[in-house]
């Protein structure tokens, strides 16, 4: 084969091989276009679970747990009427919420806490060891919050009293412990001064007497009546105590008469108030003294105790008539639900407490797509601190920083009628005890 020859073969197999290169063969599978049946779909990533950074932590209520409150205060005892009166507020402002909040049923739980600083602190115990409890009503005396207060606080919880009245727990100056103390209820800063004005202004009262239990809240009322009617010219001719377990009055009445005072003024609780009223008009210079006392007896259990001598007594209290939101619609709702009139003075203070509470609630839960809710402590009691122009049934109310959230409005009331049956003070026809002052 010549050498010309073999070069032609050469160029003839080079452009057979570049045609078949250039060729798709019938057999070859199509590229693909699209991803395989078979491919999972792009999923997002998991919402991130709640991390709680509240500087006094949060309580975790689970899709099936109940939001848990509690009511502390005196649920036994001669003072009974004033605890039970409050918590029957704060269970009908559950009701008018339908028993629910943010989805999950309302859980009210209660301690007694016997209206002294014993069972204050003793209440307070327990209820700082159960880390369910979002927020407290209470409590109703002075003297269980004095007791209690610290550890309630330094738990991380927060409480709103219906009926402590005692002016320092709402003092500026007041310590780091009761930062986690409001109240609805009016300052007897405000209440020692509308009965010393009436004594003085109304009654034409110069010379009077005081007479208290030992429990801080008759201490400090005494006085602040005593200093105002003072400052208005009359004179205070004596001031004396007795225990708040005596029941013969007749030793401290004798020496009360023996001032000859024109006004005795007696801001007690009922065991005493009873006591002192059953008694008075049997010492001798006594026999026509005017007789007056405070929300601490603004109840039918001082009429049952006291006897025919309550008759034509004064006491001081809110002024049921200066409210400014639908207070007789709680009335009836009081009256369907318990039968009977009220029990005592702070009523519609508790069930403005609860409604506080729950807004504070639901302004800064965190409630998760299940259910789950959490509450951050230190932001419920910023949000209750933070509360303005609430529209309350006792009026529009605003919290101080140091906790005074109640409209201080006072009235002074007589009792025209001595049977425990007859009193019903939200009685608009027939009205027992009889506001009389302003």
């Amino acid at each position: 084969m010549t050498k010309r020859l073999l070069a032609l073969l050469s160029v003839l197999v080079i452009a057979s091989m570049a045609l078949a290169a250039c060729g798709t063969p019938a057999t070859e599978a199509p590229v693909a276009t699209e991803a395989p049946a078979t491919e999972a779909p792009a999923t997002e990533a998991p919402a991130a679970a709640y991390e709680c950074t509240d500087a006094l932590g949060c309580v975790t209520i689970a899709p099936d747990e109940p939001v848990h409150i509690a009511y502390w205060g005196v649920l036994s005892g001669p003072d009974s009427s004033l605890g039970e009166d409050s918590k029957r507020g704060v269970e009908i402002a559950i009701d008018d919420k339908g028993g629910k909040i943010l989805d999950h049923d309302i859980l009210l739980t209660t301690e007694d806490a016997g209206c002294t600083p014993e069972g204050g602190a003793t209440a307070a115990t327990k209820l700082a060891t159960d880390t369910s409890i979002v927020g407290l009503i209470g409590s109703s005396c002075s003297d269980e919050t004095v007791g209690g207060i610290a550890t309630l606080t330094n738990a991380g919880l927060t409480t709103i009293s219906p009926s402590n009245t005692r002016p320092v727990l709402s003092d500026p100056a007041r310590g780091p412990d009761y930062a986690g103390y409001l109240r609805t209820a009016h300052s007897d800063a405000f209440q020692g001064k509308a009965v010393a004005e009436f004594a003085y202004n109304v009654l034409g009262a110069r010379k009077a007497a005081t007479l208290h239990d030992g429990s801080s809240y008759a201490q400090a009322l005494q006085q602040v009546f005593a200093d105002n009617f003072i400052a208005l010219g009359g004179e205070i001719v004596a001031q004396e105590a007795v225990a708040k377990d005596a029941t013969d009055m007749k030793p401290v009445l004798t020496t009360i008469a023996a001032a000859q005072p024109e006004f005795l003024y007696y801001p007690v609780f009922v065991a005493v108030g009873g006591y002192v009223t059953a008694q008075v008009r049997d010492v001798a210079g006594l026999e026509t003294v005017a007789l007056a006392g405070s929300d601490g007896i603004f109840t039918a259990d001082l009429l049952k105790g006291g006897g025919p001598n309550t008759e034509g007594m004064y006491l001081s209290s809110p002024d049921f008539s200066a409210f400014t939101g639908d207070y007789a619609g709680f009335i009836a709702k009081h009256e369907a639900k318990y039968g009977g009139s009220t029990l005592s003075t702070f009523h519609a203070h508790a069930y403005d407490a609860a409604n506080i509470l729950f807004a504070a609630l639901e302004k800064v839960a965190v409630v998760e797509a299940d259910g789950t809710i959490y509450v951050p402590r230190q932001a419920l009691r910023d949000a209750i601190y933070a509360t303005k122009d609430f529209q309350g049934i006792t009026g529009t109310l605003s919290c101080s920083p140091s906790g005074d959230c109640g409209a201080p409005v006072i009235a002074v009331y007589q009792i025209v009628n001595s049977d425990p049956a007859s009193w019903n003070p939200a009685d608009t026809a027939n009205p027992n005890p009889k506001k009389i002052y302003p």
